[in-house]
């Protein structure tokens, strides 16, 4: 039996389908959370909010609870049970906590990251989302407490992502979820009262891990006065700087030695690259495969494989040609410097630095370094300091600008005289050509990491860098990138021939080195 609809029934099932498709706009549920909590204008006033209550976690223990964020990007979350001191921390250029044990360390990796990400999160307020390079995403309804809740997904420039719930009516957000510092938590609020120019929640149920603390707030107040202390290394965990100048040296020096070593080593690079949208959606996903061995303190790469299929016989022929160029290219720029170089000793001139060299005093002097504390990296003893601009150094070199637009965190294995690792990030937009050939955005960030090799020499193990970026004033685009080298093998530097040295620098004869 054919079944016919009226004309009003259809109305009323396209009205039905209408309404989730205006619902699914992310961009809207925020505005009306901005509204709720007062205006752009009043969100963007707190320059900082702190929230400190009470609890009784499950075996009976009361215990307190401090939450603090400050602008740009400062988070610091506290616990506090009888003498056990939870801290998770991020201070605009490292993320840290403190456990149970009382043991306080740096945090790297996704665990470093997220809590780099909370940072970013709760002092943007969803505020201008797209300028902080914030994705946004609606998922749908949810039910949250046994009621209607709109739930979006907010994803930073790292690709992290955070699930935040919304109340329809009040338009507050009621729940959010995310790892922070490797752990899983949810976070429900309720009873938001004004502080201030704000909305704060005066009820908390947090869930961290396996762990439940109903939290009842005593005070929350909006643009107190709170010190950089507050996010800062604990000042018990701090040491003396060395002479930095003189450590700087040290490792600079090193290099040279460790690029003759380097020449040693071959082995096989990944890198992974991921786009987003607006979003935070995935647009386009490539890897890649590499040989490589060093020449010259330069990494001489050639592709193998992309998206894990091996090239094509043909392929294979172009990407040899190229490495064959580049080790050309490398031997004729050296010749070309060593010959100018000579000329310069010989006429009694002294070598000039080149305007992209980067070097020991730059840095020095482009930045400053704080909270100095010992740790143990990757089973080394390393000495770990914060750096930020230098607010007193007058960049003019290119150099000298890129570097004092940095923040990070710096490893430095004191022995060996090297960098074990190295977290940086722009903090504003830095213009190439007045931003009209290119503009990296703020919060651009790398990751630089080694390994010590054979009880012998520190070499990469992986990069990672999440760009945003806009080229000729028109394209805008968020790229990560995540480069991992393994495979280290070494062999003798004069029996290379067949991973591309020139014919006439090795034995023509010589097996190449095994993969």
């Amino acid at each position: 039996m054919r079944t016919t609809l009226s004309i009003g029934a259809l109305l009323i099932l396209a009205t039905a389908i209408a309404v989730p498709a205006r619902a699914q706009d992310p961009e809207k549920i925020i505005d009306q959370y901005i509204k709720a909590q007062g205006g752009a204008k009043s969100l963007a006033k707190a320059q900082t909010i702190s929230i400190e209550g009470t609890f009784t976690n499950a075996d009976g223990k009361n215990g307190t609870y401090t939450f603090d964020t400050k602008l740009p990007n400062r988070y610091y979350s506290e616990l506090v049970i009888g003498d056990q001191n939870v801290v998770e921390a991020y201070n605009g250029k490292s993320a840290w906590h403190r456990t149970t044990n009382g043991d306080i360390t740096t945090l790297v990796g996704v665990d470093g990251t997220q809590l780099e990400a909370a940072g970013q999160y709760y002092n943007s307020h969803l505020v201008n989302a797209k300028k902080n390079k914030l994705g946004v995403a609606f998922i749908g309804h949810a039910q949250v407490r046994g009621k209607d809740a709109l739930q979006i997904e907010v994803t930073t420039p790292a690709g992290l992502k955070r699930d935040v719930f919304f109340d329809p009516q009040s338009h507050l957000i009621v729940k959010e979820s995310a790892a922070i510092g490797g752990i899983e938590q949810e976070i429900y609020y309720d009873d938001y009262r004004a502080a201030g120019s704000l909305k704060l929640p005066y009820k908390i149920e947090l869930h961290r891990g396996s762990d439940t603390y109903q939290i009842a707030v005593t005070q929350a107040s909006v643009n107190s006065t709170i010190g950089e202390r507050v996010f800062d290394f604990p000042k018990k965990s701090q040491v003396q700087l060395p002479d930095l100048k003189a450590l700087f040296k040290e490792v600079d020096d090193n290099q040279k030695a460790i690029d003759k070593i380097k020449e040693n080593y071959a082995g096989t690079r990944n890198e992974e690259e991921t786009e987003y949208d607006k979003t935070g959606k995935v647009t386009k996903h490539e890897t890649h495969e590499y040989t490589f061995f060093y020449l010259d303190g330069d990494e001489i790469s050639t592709l193998t494989k992309k998206d894990g299929k091996p090239l094509s016989e043909e392929e294979q022929d172009k990407e040899n040609k190229k490495t064959q160029k580049a080790i050309e290219d490398i031997q004729k720029n050296k010749a070309k410097k060593d010959a100018k170089e000579e000329k310069q000793k010989e006429e009694g001139k002294d070598k000039k630095d080149d305007d992209d060299d980067v070097g020991i005093e730059t840095f020095l002097r482009a930045a400053q370094f704080v909270n100095p504390r010992r740790e143990r990296f990757r089973g080394q003893d390393v000495l770990v300091f914060d750096f930020e601009p230098n607010p007193e150094f007058k960049p003019h070199k290119l150099a000298e600008k890129v570097v004092h637009e940095l923040a990070g965190v710096i490893w430095v294995d004191e022995k060996a005289h090297d960098v074990a690792r190295l977290e940086a990030y722009f903090v504003g937009d830095f213009r190439f050509a007045g931003g009209v050939v290119a503009n990296l955005q703020k919060g651009t960030s790398f990751v630089f990491e080694q390994g010590y090799i054979n009880d012998e020499v520190w070499l990469p193990t992986y990069e990672e860098a999440h760009v945003g970026v806009r080229v000729l004033l028109v394209k805008g685009f968020k790229v990560n990138a995540v480069t991992r080298y393994s495979d280290y093998k070494k062999f003798n530097v004069d029996s290379v021939a067949a991973i591309g040295k020139p014919k006439d620098s090795a034995d023509p004869s010589a097996d190449p080195p095994k993969q």
